[in-house]
Parts: C-alpha cells; sequence; structure tokens
C-alpha cells in the first residue's frame, strides 16, 4: 500500500520536529555571514543584469511560473555562478522522501544542488522552491523547503547546514538550517536593482561556503 502524503505548514513541522525558527540577517553567525556577502560584475554580467531587470516590475506581475523560470530565476542562477563542477550538479523537478523522526516526508524539489550520479541526487547542498503568487493552492513554500531540508538532513547524516531559498513572486528569502534551528532572511525585492544584485551576491557566497566547507568530509 502506498504511505499517504501530507503536506504540512510550517507551524506543523515546527511541533513534529521541534524546530526553532529565526528570522533576520544576523539572527545567525552562519545568516550574517550569508547576508552580508557583497559582490560586483564584470561588464558583460552587467549586460545581462541590465537586460532581465529593464522593465521587470511591470512584466512579473503577468508571469506564470514558467516564465517567472525562464525570464529571471535561469539568469539570476547563472549570475550567481551556480554552476555544475565535477563534485555537484543542478537537479530540477526531483522527488524526495525518507522518514525522519518516525515521520514519512516526501516532497518535489523545484532546484537543488547535489552530488550525484547521472540523474540521480545522492547528497543535497542547496534547495530552492519559487511559486509565482504570494499565497499558492500548491502549499506553504517555506513549509515545503523545510521539508526538503529535513529529508537532506536525514540523508546526508553529515551535521553540516544545509541552505535554500524561497520565491514569492518577486520576494526572495534565503534559508540556512542547523540542527533543530533554522533561521530566514529578510525579504529581497528582486525588481529593486540593488536587493537584485545583494541576491547575486548570496548565491556567489553560498557557492564558495559549498566548495570550501561543505563538500569537505
Amino acid at each position: 500500500m502506498a504511505k499517504k502524503i501530507k503536506q504540512y505548514d510550517e507551524g506543523e513541522l515546527i511541533k513534529m520536529f521541534g524546530l526553532t525558527r529565526l528570522a533576520g540577517n544576523t539572527a545567525t553567525p552562519l545568516m550574517q555571514e550569508l547576508t552580508s556577502a557583497r559582490t560586483e560584475l564584470n561588464a558583460a554580467e552587467q549586460y545581462l543584469f541590465d537586460d532581465i531587470t529593464e522593465n521587470l516590475l511591470s512584466q512579473i506581475v503577468g508571469w506564470n511560473e514558467e516564465m517567472l523560470k525562464m525570464n529571471l530565476i535561469a539568469f539570476v542562477l547563472r549570475l550567481g555562478h551556480l554552476k555544475e563542477t565535477l563534485h555537484y550538479k543542478t537537479y530540477y523537478e526531483s522527488i524526495l522522501e525518507a522518514t525522519v523522526d518516525g515521520y514519512f516526508l516526501k516532497v518535489k524539489a523545484d532546484m537543488m544542488i547535489a552530488a550525484g550520479i547521472l540523474e540521480r541526487p545522492e547528497t543535497p547542498y542547496f534547495y530552492f522552491q519559487e511559486y509565482k503568487k504570494q499565497k499558492d493552492p500548491k502549499g506553504d513554500v517555506t513549509a515545503q523547503l523545510l521539508e526538503a531540508c529535513l529529508i537532506a538532513r536525514e540523508k546526508n547524516q553529515n551535521g553540516k547546514p544545509l541552505y535554500g531559498c524561497t520565491v514569492n513572486g518577486k520576494y526572495w528569502e534565503f534559508l540556512i538550517i542547523e540542527a533543530r534551528t533554522y533561521c530566514i532572511s529578510k525579504s529581497y525585492d528582486c525588481t529593486d536593482k540593488e536587493d537584485l544584485l545583494q541576491i547575486i551576491a548570496m548565491l556567489r557566497k553560498f557557492k564558495e561556503i559549498l566548495d570550501t566547507r561543505l563538500l569537505i568530509n
């Protein structure tokens, strides 16, 4: 018999797993490290940045989920230097499942960075969950990201923090979970050029953290 899948909200997950929720860019040292990152764009990157931000404020309100991915998110990830290496790959629309503390969890990750073999992810490091609307019938996007992180922690069994990001319309938030505590950054408005450059800086900082700390056994 197939296991029954339940979509949990954030509050349910806090209660089920004894989690502590913190918010703010300075709430934990790891979040402060991530959100204090700064970066500059070279000429080619600046051209791409200007291209994707032109009329973004007026356009984004009419985009569905696929348009948001193709017209903005894909380019932001490229500017964030989140490209594949010999050590990890980018996976899309992956189904993740595990039993955590006696609860069966199953969720679809819109995008994740993980070590893996061909199409099979094995050790996840970063999750990206996105929806166009602020409130979406598919469920609580923060809860889905949190579920993905809990599943990854169960699979990885290495005690290392996990990173992620949610997109609700034009608003981006970053999440870091360490043990039973997770922290959510302030919201960044991607239609504001300063905020979008900061999003890119944080993605680049995560890439540095992944290469220098998370990959080391």
